[in-house]
């Protein structure tokens, strides 16, 4: 009995978190005007440029005063515009909505046959944009599953990790709850990368025959880099895990002279790359005059003053404490370091200067979020160790016990900020313990 149920978890797994993401959405967003909720603060601004270019034709956003007083929740006003060279300049880049464009004609064919309103903003779009996170979610676990695999992990044990990931972690805030956010996008098309630098770095690694099929790779990789980096520009730093996906300095140091001892190669991926990227920058061409504008305004990096420890362990919005699976998942590095002391020290070192980057940004907690939101992305490269920390542990059990008390954890948190207990911004020491596992406020959350 026990192997017919692993067996149907694993073989339905995705099929299964799919569902039940989709109904929690469901009963979250999508019935009377609800759906309205899908798409605000900063998932507005990236999603806004599907209706200006297909809808409007208007990459000045002139349609969003007229489309925010059609909101039945004038609290969740949001204007996501900057006033630049005398034309308004959306704040976001547009790799998000690339992302979700193929949602979003779903939802306008949808719209048509429904014989809803064709404006981009009815409520097939926001609910086609929820379902399109979904499905970024499941493409992203799939291809963790293939990683895991790489390193021995088995599917029993790939499959708890996909739960505990989906609903023991914040990506279930960013896949469910604000889900036109730019996490998940990013997670899956990471998660993506990851894989196929890992399959062609055994390509080097004399496992497999080199050929036609490496050079598609390698073409396959600069396209997903550019959407990373159009996405959110400073995800391009996925690019320094290159070494720990390598697997060992010398599948690193041939793949790498490979592609710079041939040149037509080399300018062919950069070509594609740089392709990619420059669809923001045509777009700031049509908007202000100009190729290159930088849409944060005053906002920006104070590389002198990181809060390397705050974006970690903070009350206020501390990943380790309000996701501490994360932390769990270090313990993994024991089993790393024992297996590749080369993959250890540069996933340490990718990770040490990922967060003095995301730590550096000078609204380090990133707003309105539940716990280092910013970190979601990564997570395929992030719970890798605690693939490791499954796969070697004598007391698996225990561990199977701490993963799942974790999760409701994590649940009972989200929960908590979905109703304000746990403020998305001015948590303090006193707030947090004050209401922690409070199930009792729960019952009738705080107004």
């Amino acid at each position: 009995m026990h192997s017919k149920v692993a067996y149907f978890l694993h073989k339905y797994r995705l099929l299964l978190i799919g569902i039940l993401l989709l109904a929690v959405a469901n009963n979250i967003h999508w019935s009377k005007d609800k759906y309205q909720k899908i798409l605000e603060s900063d998932a507005k601004g990236y999603y806004a440029y599907l209706p200006a270019i297909f809808i409007y034709q208007d990459l000045n956003f002139g349609f969003f005063e007229q489309i925010e007083k059609q909101s039945a929740y004038p609290n969740l006003y949001y204007d996501y515009r900057q006033h630049i060279s005398g034309k308004f300049v959306n704040k976001y880049y547009c790799g998000t909505a690339m992302a979700e464009l193929p949602f979003f004609l779903i939802a306008h064919l949808h719209s048509r046959l429904a014989r809803q309103p064709m404006d981009g903003y009815s409520k097939y779009y926001p609910i086609w944009i929820n379902i399109g996170a979904v499905v970024y979610l499941l493409l992203g676990l799939f291809f963790f599953g293939r990683i895991m695999a790489f390193y021995g992990v088995s599917n029993t044990q790939t499959t708890l990790l996909f739960f505990a990931m989906t609903f023991g972690t914040n990506v279930f805030v960013y896949t469910v709850l604000d889900p036109g956010m730019s996490h998940i996008y990013s997670f899956a098309l990471i998660a993506m990368f990851m894989y196929y630098s890992m399959v062609l770095f055994r390509r080097f690694g004399g496992k497999e025959k080199e050929g036609k099929a490496s050079s598609r790779l390698y073409f396959l990789l600069s396209f997903l880099l550019g959407m990373i980096v159009l996405i959110r520009p400073l995800n391009g730093l996925i690019l320094l895990a290159t070494p720990f996906l390598s697997g060992n300095f010398y599948n690193f140091k041939k793949a790498t002279v490979r592609l710079f001892t041939r040149p037509g190669m080399l300018v062919s991926c950069l070509f594609l790359f740089f392709g990619m990227v420059s669809i923001q920058l045509i777009i700031y061409k049509i908007q202000t005059g100009h190729f290159l504008v930088y849409s944060y305004a005053e906002e920006g990096f104070d590389f002198s003053n990181p809060h390397f420890f705050d974006i970690l362990f903070s009350y206020k919005k501390g990943l380790f404490l309000y996701t501490p699976m994360a932390f769990v998942s270090l313990f993994g590095l024991y089993y790393l370091f024992k297996n590749s002391q080369y993959q250890c020290w540069s996933f340490t070192i990718f990770f040490f200067i990922l967060t003095y980057f995301l730590s550096s940004w000078w609204n380090w907690w990133y707003g309105g979020s539940f716990s280092s939101r910013v970190y979601v992305e990564y997570f395929p490269i992030l719970f890798l160790p605690l693939g490791l920390l499954l796969k070697n542990i004598k007391r698996k059990f225990l561990l199977y016990l701490v993963i799942a008390g974790l999760t409701v954890v994590c649940q009972i948190q989200i929960y908590q900020f979905r109703y304000f207990i746990i403020h998305y911004e001015d948590m303090t020491k006193e707030k947090y313990w004050e209401h922690f596992l409070r199930i009792d406020k729960l019952i009738r959350p705080a107004k």
